[in-house]
């Protein structure tokens, strides 16, 4: 991977900015998947997979309609605040901040009273049993403290306080985890639904702390100036609305067919083999994310522009990604076996599978911001709709073909369609394509990629030794890539400085 020249010096500060980025809010997201890590440990070791497919089922049957009834004001406050800091509107900032927070309480608030009142319906079809009622009746206080909360990251995030937005992820995390592994230790299965409480409570307490203190000057409340801000979020909204009602929607469907043909064992060992294989790289994809939407959105009308950063993002991401993906595909049934226990360890090829989707979802991920960044609500739409429906049409055919395995192999092959779907799609709508550097990188992270899986699904000790050796190289290549990126040049600083001491 070290082919591509190296960066011009003009563009080193634009790579500098999305390293910087990605190690501060990375870090930050390392310390929560590492409380996260410790969480699912005591809810895998105490209860086991059943356990896991509980708080999975949970998270699921709530998701759909926290999708429904979040309006998209978090992601679309982002944009609508990045756009006014970007013109330095203080009052604008002042009243999308003020509709972003207004409406993200009356939808949390929704949100609870739709899954309260109808606990027990939908635990018969999430379930088929209404004995769990009483925890999606508990549960569904997540759906208020999750719209509190993310409206009051939006502020944060559309404002670009990433430090800030850093250290609420962290105390959020540490927080809700010192709580949460109480509640399991006391309560055994009947502290799932607590457990998943006392996160999103935290969650919130820890956002509020920090969004107090932004210097936000006050806003006008009339209601017709209230009514037009929020106008104005909605008219966004919508396409994130739908966006994740069909994520939601597509979670909830695929943990119920694996559930329904093959037990709930099954739906948690899925629920352990998604959450290990998306682990570092959506750690990676969410840390660029933070600054990389609010950029694109202020350079919307700037095609030019919008392209260079699109594949900056690009190479950055494929290169910080790529070494997670590798040693994923090596050491997939150790890490199963860490993280959870013996008893996931035959899911590993799931876990296989999965990562090549999660590599091709890195080169794709970028573009779909630049519909966004656009405000293009009816084209997301119909991509994020196209999507769905091919992972559910992928799902339930792998699944017949190749049992729980298929659910892996259907997600790679989603985003093997989703990524030339979206390469597509860029090029009608801003004529973007992927720079010679950009298509370098790609091609060879795919090919590494593809024949460290080989190497993986050969028996060990010899697959096991190739593919670490493969990964290991890979890795070198990718961080000395990095560093031309950059403009940096360790070996210099180090000769630079050890000729230094030998001239004192």
């Amino acid at each position: 991977m070290t082919t591509a020249a190296p960066a011009p010096t003009s563009a080193s500060s634009s790579y500098r900015q999305i390293f910087k980025v990605t190690a501060l809010v990375g870090g930050a997201q390392v310390a929560t998947i590492l409380t996260g890590i410790v969480r699912t440990k005591v809810l895998a070791t105490l209860l086991g997979p059943s356990g896991m497919g509980l708080a999975g089922l949970y998270q699921s049957a709530t998701g759909v309609v926290t999708a429904l009834t979040s309006l998209g004001m978090g992601s679309a406050g982002v944009r609508q605040i990045a756009g006014a800091a970007a013109a330095d509107d203080a009052a604008s900032i002042a009243r999308t901040a003020r509709a972003v927070r207004v409406a993200s309480l009356v939808s949390g608030l929704a949100g609870m009273i739709i899954v309260a009142a109808c606990a027990r319906p939908l635990a018969r079809l999430t379930f088929g049993d209404v004995r769990f009622a009483s925890g999606l009746a508990l549960v569904s206080l997540t759906l208020l403290f999750g719209g509190v909360s993310a409206g009051q990251m939006a502020l944060l995030q559309g404002l670009r306080r990433v430090r800030d937005l850093a250290s609420c992820q962290v105390v959020g995390a540490l927080v809700g985890t010192v709580a949460s592994i109480g509640l399991v230790w006391w309560l055994g299965e009947r502290g799932v639904a607590p457990f998943l409480v006392a996160i999103s409570g935290a969650s919130v307490l820890s956002s509020w702390w920090y969004v107090r203190r932004l210097p936000i000057p006050p806003a006008d409340t009339s209601f017709d100036r209230l009514w037009g801000e929020i106008r104005g979020l909605l008219a966004i909204g919508a396409a994130f609305l739908v966006s994740g009602l069909l994520a939601a929607g597509v979670a909830y469907a695929t943990r119920v067919i694996i559930g329904h043909d093959l037990g709930l064992s099954a739906v948690g060992l899925y629920a352990a083999t998604w959450t290990l294989s998306s682990l570092y790289v959506n750690t990676v994809l969410n840390a660029m994310g933070t600054d990389f939407f609010p950029r694109l959105t202020a350079s919307a009308s700037d095609h030019a522009t919008l392209r260079r950063l699109v594949n900056e993002q690009t190479e950055m991401g494929v290169l910080i990604a790529t070494p997670g993906v590798l040693f994923t595909l090596c050491l997939a049934p150790w890490v199963l076996r860490t993280f959870y226990s013996e008893a996931f360890v035959p899911a590993a090829e799931i876990v296989r599978w999965q990562a090549l989707g999660v590599a091709l979802r890195v080169i794709s991920w970028p573009m779909g911001f630049i519909i966004l960044a656009k405000g293009l609500a009816r084209l997301y739409i119909g991509t994020e709709t196209s999507a769905a429906v091919t992972q559910l049409v992928l799902l339930v055919l792998c699944l017949r073909g190749w049992g729980l395995e298929g659910a892996g192999i259907a997600f790679a092959l989603l985003y093997l369609a989703y990524t030339g779907l979206m390469l597509y799609v860029s090029w009608r709508t801003v004529a973007f394509a992927w720079s010679r550097r950009a298509t370098a990188l790609i091609a060879l992270s795919v090919l590494v990629t593809l024949a460290t899986l080989a190497l993986a699904r050969t028996a060990p000790p010899a697959g096991l030794a190739g593919g670490l050796a493969l990964s290991s190289a890979a890795s070198v290549a990718c961080v000395l890539t990095m560093n031309r990126l950059l403009g940096l040049d360790p070996l210099r600083s180090l000769r630079a400085r050890w000729a230094s001491l030998r001239s004192s």
